[in-house]
C-alpha cells in the first residue's frame, strides 16, 4: 500500500518543489500508532510554576491557588487554559513507611488532594511532577519514580491528578524508552485519564524521543530547559521546528514552557515567543507568576486569534517555507483550509520578509484575505504576503481564499478496489486518508456539485513518504489533464502538502478522478478542495 514505506534516512532541508509546492523535508522512520488515551487532542494549555519559582519558598499552596483564581477572574480559563501544574520540590526528601511520596507540609499544609480539589472546584485540571529516575532534578534529591511507577501512579490518581510531567534526572542509565513506557503502563492501570508529558529533553538515542514517544506519551520535550532570554527561546524554536512530522492530535512536540511575563525579553520578543509556539502547535504552559505580571503579559497570553492557531483541530505543526539569513517563514495548514503564516525576523535589524499564497499551498484564487493576528488589521492581496518585521519580531497572519472553497474528504470518494481509508499517519483531516494499491491505474474519484459553470482550482492534499514522484492524471468529467500532475515526496507519510490544477467545471454534477500513472501507485490523498473566484 502507498503509505507503507519504512525506509530509514536522516536528512533535513528546505526544498522548493515543482508546481508551487514547498516543504521542509525531514526523512526518518515513521512513528508508531499514537497513545490511545483520548487526551490532549489539541496541545495542552495551562500553567507550570518552574520558570518563575524553581524551588524557592514562594512555590506553595497559596501561590497555586492564586494562579487558579486568576485563571478564572482574568479570563484565561475562557481563553482555553485549563491545567494548573506543580513542578519539582512539592514532596519531602523521603518516602513514608508505606513507600509513598509525601507532600511537603511547609509548602502544602493541606496536602495535594485538597489542592487538587480546589483547582477542580474552579473548573480546571491539576498536574504534578516527578522524574523517571531515583531522584528528581533538584539538588535536594526528592524521590523519583524509577521502580515505584505503579505506586506513584496510584497515589496521583487517588489525589485527582490530571497531568503528569515525568522528568529524566538520576535515571541510572536505564533505557529511556523502557522507563517512560513503564510509567505509561502504570498510569493506564489506574483507570484515570492523565495527560502524560515525557520530559526526556530529546538527548538520548537514536532512536530519539520523537521517534518512539508517539505510542508512549501525549507530548515530549524536544529540547533542554528554556531560559528567559532571546538566545535560549529562539534556539528552542529552531530545534523544534524541524520535527513537524511527529506532531499531531494526542502527540505533540514540546519545546518547553512559556517565559512570557518573566521580564527577560522585550514585548516584541515575547510576541515572537508566543507566535512561534502557537504556529508550531506547541503546548502553551504559562511559566510566569500571574499575580505579579503586567497587563501586556495578559494581552499576549489571551490573544484568542493566536491561541486558535495553536489549538486548531487539524493538529498540524507548521513547517518552514523558507529560511535565509535569519529571516524565516513558517506555514501551517488549518482545519478549515486557511493557512497561518509567521514571518519571523531572527536578526538584529528590521527586514522585509515575504512569501506567497501559492508557497503556502493556497494557490488558485484571484485574491486572499490577510488578518494580522496581533494588530487585527485586515487587508487583501492577490497572492503576495509580506511585511516589514522589526528585529526579533514576528508578524503572524491568518490567510484565507476569497471566493468559495468546498472540501471533499477522502472518505467521501470512490476508489480502486483494494483502496483503504486509513488513519495510521497523523495530520489528516476528516476520518482518514485514501491509501491506494501500488499499481498503475489506482484512482480516487470525487463527485463535485457546482451551481454555475466556470473555472475552478482543484487542490489535492497529499502525503508521499518516498523520495520518488507519484504522478497522477487528473480528469474532470472524463477529460484528463494534458500531462500527469506531479506529486513529489513530502519527506514523510505524516507530512502533508498540496498540489493544484485549474480546470473547467460544468453546472451540476462533476466527476474528478485522480489516477496513478506509475507502479508506485498514488500518494496518500486526504482531501480535494474546489476553489472558485
Amino acid at each position: 500500500m502507498s503509505g507503507r514505506w519504512w525506509g530509514t534516512r536522516f536528512v533535513t532541508a528546505v526544498v522548493v518543489l515543482a508546481a508551487g509546492l514547498t516543504a521542509v523535508v525531514t526523512s526518518s522512520p515513521e512513528p508508531a500508532v499514537a497513545l490511545d488515551n483520548g487526551l490532549a487532542r489539541t496541545p495542552p494549555m495551562g500553567f507550570n510554576n518552574w520558570n518563575t519559582t524553581h524551588c524557592r519558598a514562594d512555590f506553595n499552596e497559596a501561590m497555586v491557588k492564586g494562579i487558579a483564581d486568576i485563571f478564572v477572574s482574568r479570563g484565561l480559563k475562557d481563553a482555553g487554559y485549563q491545567y494548573v501544574n506543580l513542578d519539582d520540590c512539592w514532596a519531602l526528601p523521603q518516602r513514608n513507611s508505606q513507600g509513598n511520596l509525601v507532600p511537603d507540609p511547609a509548602r502544602f499544609p493541606n496536602g495535594i488532594k485538597s489542592l487538587a480539589d480546589y483547582v477542580h472546584s474552579k473548573g480546571l485540571k491539576f498536574g504534578i511532577y516527578t522524574s523517571a529516575g531515583t531522584k528528581t532534578c533538584n539538588t535536594a534529591g526528592f524521590p523519583g519514580g524509577l521502580g515505584h511507577e505503579q505506586d506513584d501512579a496510584n497515589l496521583f490518581a487517588s489525589w485527582g491528578v490530571d497531568y503528569l510531567k515525568y522528568d529524566n534526572c538520576n535515571n541510572q542509565g536505564v533505557d529511556a524508552q523502557k522507563r517512560y513506557t513503564a510509567m505509561r503502563d502504570a498510569l493506564r492501570n489506574t483507570g484515570r485519564p492523565i495527560v502524560y508529558s515525557i520530559c526526556e529533553w530529546g538527548r538520548t538515542g537514536p532512536p530519539r524521543v520523537w521517534e518512539w514517544g508517539k505510542p508512549v506519551g501525549n507530548l515530549w520535550r524536544t529540547t533542554g530547559d528554556i531560559s528567559d532570554n532571546w538566545t535560549s527561546m529562539i534556539g528552542k524554536a529552531q530545534a523544534n521546528r524541524v520535527l513537524a512530522q511527529y506532531a499531531g492530535p494526542g502527540h505533540w512536540n514540546d519545546p518547553d514552557m512559556l517565559e512570557v511575563g518573566n521580564g527577560g525579553m522585550t514585548p516584541t520578543e515575547y510576541r515572537t515567543h508566543f507566535s512561534l509556539w502557537a504556529i508550531m502547535s506547541a503546548p502553551l504552559l504559562i511559566g510566569s507568576d500571574l499575580r505579579k505580571v503586567n497587563e501586556d503579559t495578559f494581552t499576549i497570553l489571551k490573544n484568542t486569534d493566536v491561541i486558535a492557531i495553536d489549538q486548531d483541530k487539524l493538529g498540524r505543526q507548521a513547517t518552514v517555507i523558507s529560511s535565509s539569513g535569519g529571516l524565516v517563514v513558517y506555514g501551517k495548514v488549518l482545519a478549515n483550509g486557511d493557512r497561518a503564516v509567521a514571518l519571523s525576523n531572527e536578526t538584529t535589524s528590521t527586514a522585509t520578509i515575504g512569501t506567497t499564497a501559492a508557497a503556502l499551498g493556497l494557490g488558485g484564487s484571484s485574491s486572499y484575505t490577510l488578518k494580522d493576528l496581533w494588530s487585527k488589521a485586515i487587508r487583501t492581496t492577490t497572492g503576495s504576503i509580506s511585511a516589514s518585521v522589526p528585529a526579533h519580531g514576528t508578524v503572524l497572519y491568518r490567510v484565507s481564499r476569497a471566493g468559495t472553497t468546498t472540501r471533499h474528504e477522502a472518505e467521501a470518494a470512490t476508489f480502486t478496489t483494494g483502496t483503504t481509508v486509513d488513519k495510521d499517519h497523523s495530520g489528516f483531516s476528516g476520518l482518514g486518508f485514501a491509501n491506494t494499491p501500488n499499481a498503475v491505474g489506482s484512482y480516487v474519484q470525487w463527485t463535485v456539485e457546482r451551481a454555475e459553470a466556470g473555472r475552478a482550482t482543484l487542490v489535492f492534499d497529499y502525503a508521499n513518504g518516498t523520495s520518488t514522484d507519484r504522478p497522477m492524471t487528473i480528469a474532470a468529467n472524463g477529460t484528463p489533464s494534458a500531462t500527469a500532475k506531479s506529486f513529489p515526496g513530502t519527506g514523510a507519510w505524516s507530512l502533508w502538502r498540496t498540489a493544484h490544477l485549474t480546470v473547467d467545471l460544468k453546472a451540476g454534477t462533476n466527476v474528478i478522478r485522480a489516477t496513478a500513472t506509475n507502479s508506485g501507485g498514488a500518494p496518500n490523498l486526504d482531501y480535494l478542495e474546489v476553489a472558485t473566484p
